[in-house]
């Protein structure tokens, strides 16, 4: 899955860049969902895959717009240039999809994204997003982050970013104000449950998360915890899988809690190692058409190895991909709370001034023909996660050993 974007104008990046999550790390540019973005193999054609737009002119009559350009020229009382007026029409453009996954980038904003995808940042370690209400969200902390070990959690509302008031601020600016040079702070005022007012300043760090941990609990259960499906998850995932076959542990706890997303082909390598070859993981569709399919690729060591997959409320896109298969195709049990229910993918597009288009393309169905999208994914036993959990308190993986310690 790994590979390099393709220079020049419109290219569409390799599908290995295909990934589907949810929300915005905070620490970067935009918006992780962004991680849900689903970056595919081969180049898409958008007009093959019976795109809505379809119905478009071929371009667009800019009077109107020229229009609006000189009334701001002529009257606008500030400073403006011409890449800002250009920006602003590109990111508009996007805008008014009125899709969240759909965002324009600039060549900063697209580099920052890259840096997104590779889990390697200066800032908190959080994942931003809105609530149906509009208001800023956490969507997950990282773990071991400074948002994690702050105490941040996963549907908090951030109501100020340093004194300023959040209302009306987009996702992308959120992202902007909370990143910041490593060793300087940033004070968040947030709501959580709806209620209670808390405070929190968090100290900024340069931040590379390895995408995988595991570690064999007591009774000889092994433990594989995935943060981000990002570059380095397929060849992490493979090398944990083989090391919990070589220690012939009885059984797997996949805790994909608080995971946003990331890569389609690095849940597709996830899933391949429960799976055998050929076994559908995922289809893609536009309206009826199935556009994309996705089959596990071999190297099942964990097959027939009893296995929980914990999520929550901040497991999304590639996540709810990997729990989706696996459920699907009897491989796994899952425990925990409701998905967050991110049932679309998206493309990059790159130009030749390094700036990109993240393009929402199709939605994406489980293995038993079910989108899940603003769904999410209920869990086979449900466990709800009080907010005094702990590391040592964990009931959602006290439950997973129970159930595999049957």
């Amino acid at each position: 899955m790994l590979g390099k974007r393709k220079e020049g104008t419109q290219t569409v990046v390799p599908q290995k860049w295909r990934y589907s999550h949810t929300a915005v790390m905070v620490v970067l540019a935009v918006v992780i969902f962004a991680l849900g973005v689903g970056v595919g193999d081969g180049k898409i054609s958008f007009a093959s895959h019976n795109a809505v737009t379809g119905n478009l002119p071929s371009s667009l009559n800019y009077a109107s717009v020229n229009e609006v350009y000189d009334a701001l020229k002529d009257n606008y009382n500030g400073k403006l240039t011409t890449s800002q007026l250009l920006d602003g029409l590109k990111h508009g453009l996007a805008d008014a999809t009125n899709d969240p996954y759909t965002e324009y980038f600039t060549a900063t904003e697209a580099k920052q994204f890259d840096n997104q995808l590779n889990n390697s940042f200066s800032g908190i370690g959080a994942e931003l997003g809105k609530d149906s209400d509009g208001n800023l969200e956490v969507i997950a902390p990282i773990a071991g982050t400074p948002a994690d070990k702050a105490g941040l959690k996963a549907q908090d509302l951030i109501t100020s970013i340093n004194g300023t008031s959040t209302s009306g601020v987009s996702v992308d600016d959120a992202v902007n104000k909370i990143r910041g040079k490593s060793g300087t702070t940033v004070k968040l005022q947030v709501v959580r449950d709806k209620t209670t007012p808390l405070s929190f300043t968090i100290t900024r760090q340069n931040i590379q998360v390895p995408s995988v941990n595991s570690k064999v609990l007591d009774g000889n259960i092994g433990y594989i915890q995935i943060v981000t499906f990002a570059d380095d998850t397929s060849i992490l995932i493979q090398k944990a899988a083989q090391s919990m076959a070589d220690r012939h542990v009885k059984g797997i706890v996949l805790d994909l809690r608080d995971n946003p997303g990331g890569l389609v082909n690095a849940a597709v390598t996830t899933a391949s190692q429960w799976l055998p070859s050929g076994t559908n993981i995922m289809q893609e569709k536009r309206g009826n058409t199935v556009v994309d399919s996705y089959a596990a690729t071999g190297g099942d060591v964990l097959r027939g190895l009893p296995t929980v997959v914990l999520v929550d409320n901040g497991s999304a896109s590639a996540s709810e991909i990997t729990a989706g298969a696996l459920h699907d195709n009897k491989a796994a049990y899952i425990i925990g709370e409701k998905s967050y229910g991110k049932g679309v993918v998206q493309q990059i597009v790159n130009f030749k001034d390094g700036s990109e288009l993240k393009v929402t393309v199709a939605s994406w169905y489980r293995p038993d023909g079910e989108n899940i999208n603003h769904k999410g994914i209920t869990p086979d036993q449900t466990v709800v996660e009080p907010s005094t959990a702990t590391p040592d308190n964990d009931p959602q993986l006290q439950a997973a050993e129970t159930y595999l310690n049957k």
